[in-house]
């Protein structure tokens, strides 16, 4: 079964008619189903393989020898090479067939001239006009397609560069800003008679504007935070100095000669007018029992 051709080309069974119309006419009922085939497709190609015809009736007419057997064969074996992917095997040999029927009519009605070596040429111009006019339809696109339009690629956003965040200041970093304010209170820390004291000295960074502040210590013992922790409390002024306000509790580590803890104060201080350091269970205490006092420094 033959393939259906593209739309705006002949099948195989118009181009049989068309070629028989050309050469040596239709019968009524072949021109009755001629007409009932798509009639632009018939026509358009109707008026090319007539130009195709004419003009190998034109060399054919020149010529008193048929086209050599040889570059017959050749045309033919190159139009049905051609023909086989796009139409039918033998379309090729039909358009040799529809030369050599021109050229022959031609040559009943003219006086044949002297034979010379040219009258090949003839037949290879003829054949040759023939096969382009039938490549000419079986290559024609069998719709348009339209443009794809070409859009420029967007240029790539200019993304700014990346910031990386910067490190938060150390503990140490901080209290030493905190120290170069003018407003800063700094308490020093002396070491009781606790034996847990021994060899310790520190200080209290505090700043009354922010509530916030540090405590700096040298030579205070390492502690196991599932036994006991450090906690420190800052005495107000306008408070009852029985109740001074908790500062949070804090570990320090055993390979650690100098710690900076931040100040975590539960309330408002108002008047700083002391510090103390104790040892308190895991967790802190509400209220102090000061069994176990450090460090003391007063205010001023």
């Amino acid at each position: 079964m033959t393939d259906k051709p593209p739309q705006g080309q002949p099948d195989e069974a118009m181009l049989d008619l068309l070629i028989k119309q050309v050469t040596e006419g239709l019968s009524p009922p072949e021109q009755r189903e001629l007409d009932v085939m798509d009639s632009a497709t018939a026509s358009a190609a109707l008026l090319e393989f007539e130009r195709a015809a004419a003009a190998a009736t034109l060399a054919g007419s020149a010529a008193r020898e048929a086209l050599p057997p040889a570059l017959a064969q050749r045309l033919a074996a190159l139009a049905d090479e051609h023909f086989a992917s796009v139409s039918g095997a033998g379309d090729g040999q039909r358009v040799l067939d529809l030369g050599a029927a021109r050229a022959a009519h031609a040559t009943r009605i003219a006086s044949p001239p002297a034979a010379n070596r040219n009258s090949a040429y003839g037949w290879i111009a003829a054949a040759a006009c023939l096969l382009l006019a039938i490549f000419g339809w079986v290559r024609q696109p069998s719709r348009s397609v339209a443009p794809v339009a070409r859009t420029a690629a967007p240029p790539a956003a200019i993304m700014p560069p990346i910031e990386k965040p910067m490190a938060e200041p150390s503990a140490a970093e901080q209290r030493a800003a905190l120290l170069a304010n003018s407003d800063t209170l700094k308490v020093a820390l002396r070491a009781t008679k606790d034996p847990a004291a021994a060899g310790v000295t520190g200080d209290v960074v505090w700043d009354p504007a922010t509530q916030h502040g540090f405590i700096h210590f040298s030579g205070l013992a390492a502690n196991d935070p599932a036994v006991h922790q450090y906690q420190l409390w800052i005495f107000d002024g306008a408070r009852d100095k029985r109740y001074p306000v908790d500062g949070g509790v804090f570990d320090v580590p055993a390979s650690a000669r100098e710690v900076v803890i931040p100040i975590r104060a539960a309330l408002m201080v108002h008047k700083p007018a002391a510090f103390a350091v104790t040892v308190e269970k895991p967790g802190g205490a509400v209220v102090s029992s000061r069994e176990h006092v450090v460090a003391l420094g007063a205010a001023g």
